[in-house]
């Protein structure tokens, strides 16, 4: 009877320091959860960033980027592209090359692609891509 007495004190004092310790796992799952909270909320920032940096860079035609090339050269290849454009179509509206598109074509050029490559991989038409070719090809 001595043994089962002194069980049953273990048991009690047992479940009397259990109201009083605090509890880890609760204190854990809390700042884990504050954490997945946290790491959503960037995300979602980063994500929102980065659309608005996409959207800069593909509504906006006239996007410049500092480059070796002068301006000068710039402005008299869009205005010539958009001479000949306007002679050879006169009713289609014709907006500039941007400038990085540019730079995308030549640089393909300079990796050995071929035009047709080229054609695939750009947003810009055949025509575009060949004015690109025969006027800046030398131009880095």
């Amino acid at each position: 009877m001595d043994f089962s007495i002194i069980l049953m004190i273990i048991g009690i004092v047992c479940v009397v320091v259990s109201f009083f310790l605090k509890d880890s796992s609760k204190k854990i799952e809390k700042d884990l959860e504050e954490l997945s909270i946290s790491i959503y909320q960037e995300t979602n920032s980063l994500k929102r960033r980065l659309k608005v940096v996409e959207e800069e860079l593909l509504l906006e035609p006239n996007f410049q980027v500092k480059s070796p090339l002068p301006n000068k050269t710039k402005s008299s290849i869009n205005q010539s592209f958009q001479l000949k454009q306007t002679e050879a179509a006169p009713a289609k509206n014709v907006k500039p090359i941007n400038e990085i598109l540019v730079r995308q074509v030549i640089e393909l050029k300079k990796q050995g692609y071929t035009l047709q490559e080229m054609i695939k991989m750009s947003p810009l038409s055949e025509e575009q891509i060949r004015y690109i070719l025969t006027n800046n090809g030398g131009i880095q």
